[in-house]
């Protein structure tokens, strides 16, 4: 079986957008990402996800505690 790797900078290219907030400029997962994430994490709520899934939501959370330190950066030098 081959198993699929997802890595958070995989995401970067369609899966980011970056919103003005206030007078911030913040990075934010695509409506896309967004609800791919609440999926897997509804999945992973009842134990269905697979192997592949996990991977995935690994890098997405990956992803989200980038985009959290990056933002608050960001908001740190407002």
């Amino acid at each position: 079986m081959i198993q699929v790797v997802i890595t958070p900078q995989s995401l970067l290219e369609t899966g980011i957008k970056v919103e003005k907030v206030d007078n911030l400029r913040l990075f934010k997962f695509t409506d896309e990402l967004q609800s791919r994430l609440e999926d897997l994490l509804e999945k992973n709520k009842t134990g269905t996800l697979t192997p592949d899934e996990i991977a995935e939501l690994d890098a997405v959370g990956e992803l989200d505690r980038i985009f959290t330190y990056l933002n608050s950066l960001l908001a740190a030098q407002a």
